[in-house]
This record gives structure tokens, sequence and C-alpha cells, in this order.
């Protein structure tokens, strides 16, 4: 796999695969996560989402910034796996939340998430930025072989970064499983059962002291000791079901200094853009430096393009986190599965289709059929409208109301098959986008601002995150087909655009 690319490839992915493995414990639990600790409904847990998803890429504009300000790339990655374990330290301290704490409990924990998102900042684009000039350099050397060698080095960007997602979603695979079974087992060891319906239940009981006939039920079927006292119940329910999910953010805090071990021992594989700036340093004639503003300003006007396209794909896909997950939960049998683990789908499809995508890429490119980048994304955001066509039209033969309606009055529920039919089709759509869309970017990208214009695709996705939270309002209000049903319209329009100007950005990029 890793035949005929950079030597450092491995390391760097390597190297963030412990920041996805915290990633995808958040993912997966964080919205559910503060309806369970806060009472929060759902549109204000997802709001906090919104933000929270949002605040870890736009600061990457930030660790972009700051890396090619200082030209100290590695430094700054570093620096910001050590503030992320500082976060998730945060995250894992076990408090109850009440009535008379919460008002400095939940912003600690919007502080916690912030200092999370900033530390991805520091990390993330810059991480990428470094295999950027992985490929630079490579491609620098096969240049000096012949214009052959050069054409082979340029092909093996695209799988390249594909290789990088892969090892990006390892951690992502066993992540989703850590919550829930945490969370089990402790519930478990104190003598009780999971039930996702309870919190909210037991959250409205503390709020109002009116028993309902569905909480003393499901509090008699989740204790296995007699519930005499349903405050005390509750109490001590939302105290341990949150604790497992606390304790979960421990191996958070592992994996950062995991990936941070991994990263100092190998930064030396790592090229230094100050040292190379310095090397390929020269003077420039006024008609070389004009020529070179117009090349730089065309190729910034092609990455704003894209990035344009990437905040409708990303405002779709990363639905995972919220009205899917919520999908998942309200909609789909799931009694001995819980609904964050159907999460671990996407990075478990990431592992398995990559090679198969990067086969079908090979042979096209091999019968002479290549297909650019921009041209692949284009095809990413159709298979994404497919996944929403399937979702919205079996909704709609379900006859499946609002989820407030089918909360509250009960639906036929779908068997499994259908999350895994719907994570099939967006993960395809994933590998065609997110994988590709940086291989772009380090291709546009002028030298001087690799960190800054990685973290520009990156606060496009951030832009991207800052509207998830119209899908669960949407979810909640109307019947769920015309939730879906949005998501494709926004697909499908981002494809039509996107087809407009593949010629355009063929052109000025010769991706």
């Amino acid at each position: 796999m890793f035949k005929g690319h950079p030597k450092g490839l491995l390391a760097a992915a390597l190297s963030n695969m412990g920041e996805r493995f915290g990633y995808y414990i958040m993912n997966a639990v964080l919205v559910l996560f503060l309806c369970s600790k806060f009472g929060l409904s759902e549109e204000t847990s997802s709001l906090i989402y919104s933000f929270f998803y949002a605040g870890i890429y736009i600061l990457a504009l930030v660790g972009g910034y700051i890396a090619d300000k200082t030209q100290n790339y590695k430094g700054t990655i570093m620096a910001g796996l050590m503030i992320m374990a500082t976060g998730y330290v945060l995250l894992s301290i076990p408090i109850l939340a009440t009535s008379t704490n919460i008002s400095w409990l939940l912003p600690l924990t919007c502080l916690a998430l912030f200092i999370i998102a900033f530390g991805n900042g520091l990390f993330k684009g810059n991480l990428q930025a470094i295999v950027g000039q992985m490929y630079d350099n490579f491609e620098a050397e096969a240049a000096k072989e012949g214009e052959e060698a050069l054409k082979a080095a340029k092909d093996k960007r695209d799988s390249g970064f594909q290789i990088f997602y892969v090892f990006i979603n390892v951690g992502g695979v066993i992540a989703p499983f850590v919550a829930p079974l945490l969370r089990e087992w402790w519930l478990k060891s104190h003598d009780m059962i999971y039930n996702a319906q309870l919190p909210a239940l037991c959250h409205q009981f503390l709020a109002t002291g009116e028993t309902t006939e569905q909480l003393t039920k499901l509090a008699t079927e989740s204790s296995l000791q007699p519930v005499e006292d349903m405050a005390a119940f509750c109490g001590d329910y939302l105290q341990i079901f949150n604790e497992g999910i606390h304790y979960s953010f421990i191996a958070s805090v592992a994996a950062m200094l995991i990936s941070l071990t991994i990263f100092i021992s190998t930064r030396k594989r790592f090229p230094t853009p100050s040292k190379k700036a310095a090397a390929v340093s020269v003077d420039y004639t006024p008609e070389e430096r004009l020529a070179a503003a117009k090349e730089i300003k065309q190729r910034m006007y092609a990455l704003f393009a894209v990035l344009a396209i990437a905040i409708f794909f990303w405002f779709a896909f990363h639905q995972n986190g919220t009205s899917l997950s919520m999908f998942a939960r309200d909609f789909v049998k799931s009694d001995s599965v819980a609904p964050e683990v159907w999460q671990a789908l996407n990075p478990l499809y990431v592992i398995l289709l990559t090679p198969v995508i990067m086969w079908v890429f090979g042979a096209l490119g091999r019968r002479g059929k290549y297909i650019s980048t921009p041209r692949k994304i284009a095809i990413g955001m159709a298979i994404a409208g497919a996944a929403y066509v399937f979702l919205a039209v079996y909704s709609y033969f379900m006859g499946y109301p609002s989820a407030t309606e089918a909360r509250a009055e009960g639906v036929e529920l779908s068997g499994p098959w259908v999350l895994f039919v719907l994570y099939f089709f967006l993960t395809v759509a994933e590998l065609f986008i997110s994988p590709l869309g940086l291989s772009f970017v380090s291709k546009v990208a002028p030298k001087h601002m690799l960190g800054l214009c990685q973290g520009l695709w990156l606060g496009a996705t951030a832009v991207g995150n800052l509207l998830l939270w119209i899908g669960p309002l949407i979810y909640n209000a109307a019947p769920i087909w015309i939730c879906w049903t949005v998501f494709l319209s926004v697909c499908l329009v981002s494809m039509g655009i996107m087809l407009g100007m593949v010629k355009w950005l063929e052109r000025v990029t010769n991706a």
C-alpha cells in the first residue's frame, strides 16, 4: 500500500489516529450526552454540537496562520495534541448536573469543548499540510528523473491522501463502541440496565416532581433493585449513566498521548518548511513576479470555488452526529445496539472501500481514462445525494411523521439494514470528496501558505457545521422525509455547480 509513496506517510497517518479516536468518541456521543447529562433539548444540544464542530475546523485557520508565520509546523502540531488532551481531561471529571450547579457546570463543559477545538485547530490542518509538503518534495525529486517520473509521482498524490484517510478512520471504527460499552458496564456494576429513554424522563421528574406511568415502568425494568424512592433513583441513574461516558474521555486522553509519542519519535522524517524555503530562495524579475502573482490569484479563486462546494457537502454529511444519530435512536430497531455504535459504520466502510476505490481509479488511469480531482468531487456530491434519495423515499413510504410525533405516538421501527445502506452511500461520497479535497488543496496552495490553505479547507467544513442545527429542527417539526429531501436538494445543487466549473478548475490547476 505504501510502496512508491514518501517514507513519512505512514508516520503521519499513525500520528493522526489518536486524534481521530477522540474525535469519533465525541462525534458519537456529544448530542445525546448533553441531553442526558443536562436535560437539554435536542435542538439546544445540536446547537452546541454545531458550534463545537465549527470551532474545530475554523480554528484550523488560526493554527495554519501560526504555523505559517513561525514556520514551526511540528511544534504547533505537538502543542495541539497536548491542548486537546487537557480538554479531554476536563470532560472526564464526573460531576452530576443539578439545578444548583448547572449555571457553572454547563459553561465548564463548553470551555472544555473549546479547548479541544483549539488544540484540534493547531493540529489537524498542519499535519495535512506536512503530508502535502511530502508530496511536493516527492514530485521535485521525481522531476529530476524526467517527465514520465514526474507524472507518475503526481498521480501518487491522490492515492497518498486516500491512504492517509484510511488510517484516520482506523480509530474511528473502535471509538463509537467505547462510550456505550463503558456506560452499560458501569450501569450493570450498580445494578442498573441501559435505557436510552430514561435520562430524559428522569430530568423531567426532577424538574416537575410528577411521576408518569412510563417513568415507573422503565425505572422498574432498568433497576435490579426495587425502586422505593423515585427521586433517589432518578438522581442515581443520571449520575451512573453519565459517569460511564465521562470515563470514556480518559481513553481519548490516552489516545492523544500515544499520537504525541508517535509524532515526536518520527518527526525527523517530516519536511521542515523553513529549510525548504531557504533552499529555493531566488531573485525574480518584475515580469516573473507579476506572472507568479497572477497564477496565485487564479489558484486561490479555484480553491475558494471548491471550498464553497465543500460547505454544503459537510452540512449534509455531518448530520451523522445529529439528525441521523437521532434517526438511529427513534426509527431503527436497536435493542441490542446503542444508537452511538452505528457511527462506527462510516469509518469501517472507509477502511473497506478505500482500496476498492483506489483500484478503480488506478485501473481507469492505466486505460488513459484519468478522472480529475474536481470531477471526482462532483461525482461525490451525486453519491451523497443518492444516500438522501434512499432515505427520503424509504421514510415517505413508511409514512414516518416528525420525530416529535413518533416519540409521542410510536411508529413501526426499521431494521438496521437501513443504516447499512445509508452509511454505505455516504461513505463512498466522503471518499470522493474529503481525501481528494485535501489533495486538491495541497496542489493549488501557494508554498508559503500551505498551513493557511489547509486551514481554509477546514474552515469551509466549519461553515457547514454551523448549519448542522437545521437538520434536527426540521427532523422534529415535519415528516422526516422532508428533512432528507432538504439535504438531497443541497447535494444536487452543489453537484450541478461543481460540474459547471470542472473545465475551468482543470485548466487553472492542471488537476
